[in-house]
């Protein structure tokens, strides 16, 4: 993203919200909340498959997927697994498009008033969303997205609450290896989250250092 777009998003900082679960929308159609989870990446730093790794009795995947609310309908972005919900499963335009691409596919794939981005290698992101979605519902209307940011100061569109009309506004008509800083187009603001809820896994030590969560 260049200078000039960053200046016009002017990010500010966001304080946490009600509970997700209360409150309205602000936006009308589809159901309240779905989620959107990126999982077409290939891995190559890994070495391997990184979703399907071992992790604390579970799978990197399985554990995004479990930890999130049980009743969002959630989109999975990549090739079809086996998995331990029930989802819908949509596939990037071209497979291997990036996860902007991603995005775009998952989002053509449901009907919510806000969309929650995860990418699929962030296995303790679950808890954090209701955060960002409380945060986006007490956010005045203008606002279209609340974006996690790590403890560097570094925000991630990729794990974030968007407004759908919002995040459909910034979707490029071709998105397909197009960089996900894109959607920090979009007005929104940033909430800080904990270390366990932002790592994510690109190589095999990220897997060997995921922090045990709620352990400071």
């Amino acid at each position: 993203m260049s200078a000039a777009d960053a200046d016009a998003v002017s990010p500010t900082r966001a304080a946490p919200g009600p509970p997700a679960g209360t409150g309205p929308s602000g936006d009308a159609g589809g159901v309240a909340v779905a989620v959107v989870v990126l999982a077409g990446g290939s891995s190559r730093r890994f070495g391997a498959d990184k979703l399907a790794a071992p992790l604390r009795g579970s799978t990197v995947l399985d554990t995004v997927l479990g930890s999130l609310p049980g009743d969002w309908p959630v989109v999975v972005v990549g090739p079809v697994r086996a998995c331990v919900r029930p989802v819908t499963w949509a596939r990037e335009d071209p497979p291997g498009g990036g996860p902007l691409a991603g995005v775009a596919a998952g989002v053509d794939a449901l009907d919510a008033r806000i969309v929650v981005v995860v990418a699929g290698d962030m296995p303790y992101a679950g808890p954090a969303v209701l955060t960002l979605v409380a945060a986006l519902r007490s956010a005045p209307p203008d606002v279209g997205a609340v974006v996690a940011v790590d403890g560097q100061g570094v925000a991630n569109p990729l794990l974030a609450a968007y407004r759908a009309d919002a995040l459909r506004a910034v979707l490029p008509m071709r998105a397909e290896n197009r960089p996900a800083r894109l959607l920090l187009e979009v007005a929104h603001l940033e909430l800080e989250l904990p270390e366990d809820a932002t790592h994510d896994i690109d190589t095999p030590e990220d897997l060997a250092g995921t922090p045990t969560p709620g352990r400071p």
